[in-house]
């Protein structure tokens, strides 16, 4: 008889070798002993020839080539202990090294819980540093939650339901196979050469290993049996078999002689190679037995699996080309309102979304069926990837009722992917809900031409704003609370309530570390510091009039532009003037839209400068020790949404500045992202806020500057409707019906208005970059004024002017736009800003107001003298401007249509935002916190309370 014992580690093979067996006790350290003995003592493989040190060296050549083409991988494996048991742990541990593998040894309380456990493995599954799960736990510890709660892709072992589900269907190259059932069929494969047309029984196997020896030998071509020790009739099979594997010890009263001479056996059981049940000696007997060396060959099997899922690991992290189904439109005449449309297609649910265009599972954070956070470590993974064709969409001076920037972005990519197979990607900036509520609704699109669910962009979506809110006014809380104290405090007591004793320990926080550091005081003890260095430490003071910081709302209220804050007989007679903005005005907002990562949003936040002390320095967030507190409120709020088109097609949706008073552009952060993921042939398009002179200018001067991204084309849309207002026509007020003028043809009046279509054109090419005009066509629009605004636009310098209907009918209705801008794309880019960041304050508001609004010059008011001189003095002079100008006329009065001229721009006053990185000069009276008309949105949004659904938003 041929005996060939192959030792088990502990059940289910999760950490242990086999998979299944049947526990006992001491299980665990009669192999480690066994494993560490045959592998040469210390558990190397430095034996020559051994099954082994054969599958070792095979993998150290393996992980080598690896890592040859990804110098910084480590692949690394983790085990969780929960048992004594440490011999084989040191026989792991010897067999990674010699590959180059990492292995990382977590010991859990013997004993630890199912829940604990479970928890451990999850938290190794997210961990992106951990490649591979194992476990090594007590007998009685395994069970099918613990197994399958280790991801799949991490299975080294081969144990979850998923990798053995994979092993059935044959799909071996995407799966890890059970070590130990690996390690058997390495052996039968030296000891009988081939297990074909042979009888194997597999004898007290259970659970994954026993399903992994079914389907390996079965595919091999043998014929197989299972039972247990104790069934009926065991030993007319045990005689029958021609190959016997021992998954548990034989009970005593089962005699070796039932297993017919001849018979090889294979022991996924230590105590079998030990002779405890006389085995040994029943072996020794006969002289055709032989007792081969092969406790280490698990373990060898384990690492290979290791290495075979770095390799996995490394394809995964690959650019993935696009698979992406997308959605069926059938547009509707009349087209219905957008809701209705909205709520007639079903969206994809967005993790399949994610999976369609190359996102990893462990890249997005699940928000619902619909929305999903996309986490930044993407852009680590894509880094090699060249980016795609950045396509801008901006616009002409709007009504007030806008002229459809946000349905042609949609347009345009659901033609681009649906329509063409491009793969493109739209990047918008996610609604205030102050104008949804208010006068100008939504901000999805429109038509068949959407994000879906338009109900859930445009309310809440993942609660970004709402963190902005926080944290913009823990920041003012911030501010008060410090005049407060300092105002009613010593030193001393400052000093003690800052810098507490705690546990009979007092030290300084790292925050206040790095301003003892700015104020030039380079102690870390609490108790050196001098009485000085105490108060120059304590004391910002703060003049409460220079105080920039405003609380923000996100709601339309007109009755906190002015309030007075601090009437409580609690704040001790301290009170002051102050307002609230809306909270898409918050500098936050800004930094959000401009970051470029979580450490450069941390930096930023730190930066920001919320008033000046009684000597005239700046005093920021950093010095008010709650940077670490706002970045914490907005880890969330950095990572860009992932939601659809009504044809499938992605969207990023992520920060929403205003572009009148803020940079009025989308993330850099959702940019760059979706630039990667498009690929070198793709497209990403994303909207710049109201006309090309104010949007777009900025998109420019502020948003390209801090992403370091150059725009392919930029693609100007126009309106008959507001191409008439600027020829003469009568105002354009929302809610009101439209005027005859701009239901019925009037060449004329379209004719004349086109200065405006073309001095927007000579903004965009001031940059540089090519024009492509999308006239978003309306039902009351005649032929003739279509054709007649697109031949106006090329003789004005437009690469090519295009009528779109994508409001009617979806993706289809701009694919003529599609291809030119395609066409577009391919030409030569000559971009370049407008202005040197060198130059002064002054200076580069006038070459704003001069190239871009066409005025004559720049008139600044006392109060703006003084800024600049402050702005410059503090070393912020070389920041870029952002102009807080109104969005209905290229001047600051909105009522000048067309293309004026001759006029002189009023610069009022002048503030900072020195975290998001420019200097935002206000135009003639600017609001920040906008008002309710007298017949707001919310009369018509309504909510169903028997199905829940939201209705009146448009």
């Amino acid at each position: 008889m041929r005996f060939s014992a192959l030792c088990r580690l502990s059940r289910g093979a999760a950490a242990a070798p086999l998979a299944g067996s049947a526990p006992r006790r001491g299980t665990a350290s009669s192999w480690g002993r066994c494993a560490k003995q045959q592998a040469g003592g210390g558990g190397s493989c430095s034996a020559r020839g051994s099954a082994a040190g054969e599958i070792i060296q095979s993998s150290k050549k393996v992980l080598a080539l690896l890592q040859k083409g990804h110098p910084t991988f480590t692949p690394t494996l983790a085990i969780v202990q929960a048992s004594d048991e440490d011999l084989v742990q040191e026989v792991n541990q010897n067999f990674a090294k010699e590959i180059g593998l990492h292995v990382v040894h977590i010991c859990l309380p013997h004993g630890s819980s199912e829940d604990e456990i479970v928890g451990e493995i999850l938290r190794l599954n997210e961990d992106p540093t951990v490649h591979g799960v194992a476990l090594h736990l007590s007998e009685n510890a395994y069970s099918n939650k613990i197994l399958n709660a280790v991801k799949p892709e991490k299975d080294v072992d081969g144990v979850s339901d998923v990798n053995l589900g994979r092993l059935v269907r044959g799909d071996t190259y995407n799966c890890s196979i059970s070590p130990t059932a690996s390690a058997v069929m390495e052996l039968l494969e030296k000891l009988v050469k081939t297990v074909d047309g042979k009888k194997v029984l597999l004898v007290g196997t259970c659970g994954p290993l026993e399903a992994s020896l079914q389907c390996l030998l079965q595919r091999k071509g043998a014929m197989t049996m299972s039972c247990q020790w104790k069934t009926q009739q065991l030993q007319s099979k045990l005689h029958q078999a021609d190959v016997v594997v021992v998954g548990s010890t034989k009970p005593k009263e089962i005699p070796v002689s039932w297993i017919r001479p001849g018979t090889t056996i294979v022991s996924c059981y230590p105590d079998f190679l030990s002779g405890e049940h006389g085995y040994g000696q029943d072996l020794k007997y006969s002289n055709q037995s032989a007792i081969e060396a092969v406790g280490p060959l698990t373990i060898a099997m384990r690492m290979q699996n290791m290495v075979k899922t770095s390799e996995r690991w490394i394809r995964s992290q690959q650019y993935r080309e696009w698979n992406l189904h997308c959605l069926k439109l059938q547009p509707l005449s009349p087209v219905p309102s957008d809701i209705e449309i909205s709520r007639g297609q079903s969206p994809k649910a967005v993790d399949v979304l994610a999976k369609e265009i190359g996102l990893l599972a462990d890249e997005i954070e699940i928000y619902g069926q619909t929305k999903a956070k996309v986490r930044l470590s993407l852009l680590e993974r894509l880094k090699d990837q060249p980016d795609g064709k950045y396509v801008l969409v901006a616009g002409i001076t709007p009504t007030p009722l806008g002229e459809g920037k946000s349905t042609v972005t949609i347009g345009l990519v659901q033609a681009l992917t649906a329509h063409l197979n491009v793969n493109s990607f739209a990047c918008l900036r996610q609604p205030s809900q102050g104008p949804t509520f208010g006068v100008k609704g939504g901000a999805a699109g429109g038509g068949y031409a959407q994000v879906i669910p338009m109900e859930e962009f445009n309310l809440h979506l993942t609660g970004d704003i709402h963190a902005i809110t926080a944290a913009n006014n823990l920041l003012a809380a911030a501010v008060d609370a410090r005049i407060l104290h300092e105002s009613t405090q010593s030193d001393k007591a400052l000093y003690s309530r800052l810098v507490p004793v705690v546990n009979g320990v007092r030290e300084f926080s790292s925050i206040q570390l790095a301003r003892l550091k700015r104020l030039g005081i380079n102690k870390t003890d609490p108790g050196t510091l001098t009485a000085d260095e105490i108060s120059k430490f304590v004391r910002l003071d703060i003049d409460p009039s220079t105080i920039t910081w405003q609380r923000v709302l996100d709601t339309n209220d007109r009755f906190l532009r002015k309030i007075t804050i601090g009437q409580a007989n609690t704040e001790k007679g301290f009170f002051r003037q102050a307002q609230f903005d809306i909270a898409v005005a918050s500098e936050i907002m800004a930094i959000l839209a401009l970051t470029t990562s979580l450490a450069d949003m941390k930096e930023r936040l730190g930066k920001m400068v919320v008033a000046n002390d009684k000597n005239g320095q700046p005093v920021t967030a950093e010095d008010l020790g709650v940077t670490g507190a706002l970045a914490v409120l907005m880890k969330d709020a950095i990572k860009p949404t992932l939601m659809q088109t009504l044809e499938g097609t992605p969207v990023f949706v992520h920060a929403g500045p205003f572009a009148n008073i803020a940079h009025g552009n989308s993330s850099v952060l959702a940019d760059k992202i979706a630039l990667k993921l498009v690929g070198e042939g793709g497209f990403v398009v994303t909207e710049a806020g109201f006309g090309a002179d104010i949007g777009m200018e900025k998109f420019f001067n502020i948003k390209c500057r801090a992403s370091g991204l150059v725009p392919s084309v930029v693609v100007l849309v126009a309106t008959v409707r507001a191409l008439k207002m600027h020829g003469g026509g009568p105002n354009v007020t929302a809610g009101a019906p439209l005027k005859k003028e701009y239901t019925e043809e009037n060449l004329q009046l379209v004719a004349d208005g086109c200065c405006n279509l073309q001095k927007q054109i000579q903004i965009a090419q001031l940059f540089g970059v090519p024009v492509v005009v999308a006239l978003n066509v309306f039902k009351t629009d005649s032929h003739a004024e279509v054709d007649l605004v697109c031949e106006i636009a090329k003789q004005s310098g437009a690469f090519d002017a295009v009528p779109c209907n994508h409001w009617s009918a979806g993706g289809r209705g701009t694919v003529e736009l599609a291809q030119a801008v395609r066409k577009a794309a391919s030409q030569e880019n000559s971009f370049k800003y407008l202005y040197n960041l060198e130059l002064p304050i002054i200076e580069k508001i006038r070459i704003i107001a001069q190239k871009v609004y066409g005025a004559e010059d720049i008139e600044l008011s006392p109060v703006a003298q003084s800024q600049i001189s402050r702005y410059s003095k503090q070393g912020f002079g070389n920041l870029p401007i952002c102009m807080a100008k109104t969005h209905l006329s290229l001047s600051h009065q909105p009522e000048r249509k067309g293309v004026p001229t001759g006029f002189i721009l009023p610069i009022s006053d002048v503030r900072a935002s020195i975290g998001a990185g420019f200097i935002y000069p206000l135009v003639g009276t600017m609001s920040t916190m906008p008002g309710l008309p007298t017949r707001p949105c919310f009369y018509d949004i309504d909510l169903d309370p028997d199905t829940e659904q939201v209705k009146g938003l448009f």
